[in-house]
């Protein structure tokens, strides 16, 4: 007799870690809250992880609500007495870890090679790339017993196209994508799954803290292809159960890293296409 498969998305039975899992504004979703409400919401254990304990209540509670369960563990992930104490309290409370998201990152500091301030960089380098680092120090080995493990990475797509007034931020971010590249190579054989959601420009409320006007809004709305914006939600999402994928870099972006669609070219091979009704290959 075959075996019942588990329903798609079902992570009924499955604990999961959320780093940053709180959000800077009341009743606000930002990239973790999101990804912790909608690993509830599928049925998973969570572990709600932010050096503000306020932030990742509110998360809590919103799961509650919901009829999910999760926990609060006050971590802060540059530290790794402090990543070990939160690994090992969430197996104490739910008895394992299966999932753990890196989500913690800061925009940092401002400037290029000239300016940038070096304690600054070192510090934020850490929150951004090193705190991932530790987090995976100690909930690997958790997956190893269970002989099976998906470990999901939030960069950007900053880390794909560079172009920031920031040297920080881009480069922190292309470092989280090649560290999944080999993590995943590292650990595929572990049945240890390893990939990276890299997130365009989302409306959240680290965004808005930093000062975006409405016309700053809408100018990145209209560098993406769909001419939407996009939101926590959309990011949250894009943690796909996917059994055969690891070392995966999804972009997450309206389209941003595929090009423009507005260039003068393409536009007159589309109305050329539209008034001979021969693609534009052939003409």
């Amino acid at each position: 007799m075959a075996s019942k498969l588990k329903p798609a998305f079902d992570f009924s039975g499955e604990v999961a870690i959320v780093t940053g899992a709180g959000s800077r504004m009341a009743g606000e979703i930002g990239n973790g809250r999101a990804t912790a409400i909608l690993l509830a919401r599928q049925g998973a254990k969570v572990a709600l992880l932010d050096n503000n304990p306020e932030w990742a209540a509110e998360t809590q509670r919103m799961i509650a609500a919901e009829g999910g369960t999760s926990q609060v563990l006050e971590t802060d992930v540059t530290d790794e007495e402090s990543c070990r104490n939160s690994v090992a309290k969430t197996i104490a409370l739910f008895g394992s870890v299966h999932i753990l998201v890196n989500v913690v990152g800061v925009g940092g500091a401002m400037g290029d090679a000239t300016k940038i301030d070096m304690q600054a960089w070192d510090r934020d380098f850490r929150i951004n790339v090193t705190s991932m680092v530790l987090m995976c120090r100690h909930v690997i080995p958790e997956m190893r017993k269970n002989g099976r493990g998906a470990i999901v990475n939030m960069a950007s797509v900053s880390g794909l196209l560079g172009g920031n007034p920031s040297l920080l931020y881009p480069t922190s971010k292309g470092a989280i994508i090649q560290m999944t590249r080999a993590m995943a190579a590292q650990h595929g054989p572990e049945n240890i799954r390893v990939n990276c959601v890299a997130p365009g420009m989302v409306f959240t409320p680290m965004v808005r803290g930093r000062g975006m006007t409405d016309e700053m809004r809408q100018a990145r709305i209209n560098q993406n292809l769909m001419k939407q914006e996009g939101t926590a939600w959309d990011v949250g999402n894009g943690n796909k159960e996917a059994k055969w994928i690891t070392g995966l870099i999804m972009p997450v972006d309206g389209g941003t890293t595929a090009g423009k669609a507005d260039r003068p070219a393409l536009k007159a091979d589309v109305l050329a296409e539209k008034n001979t009704g021969i693609p534009n290959s052939k003409l």
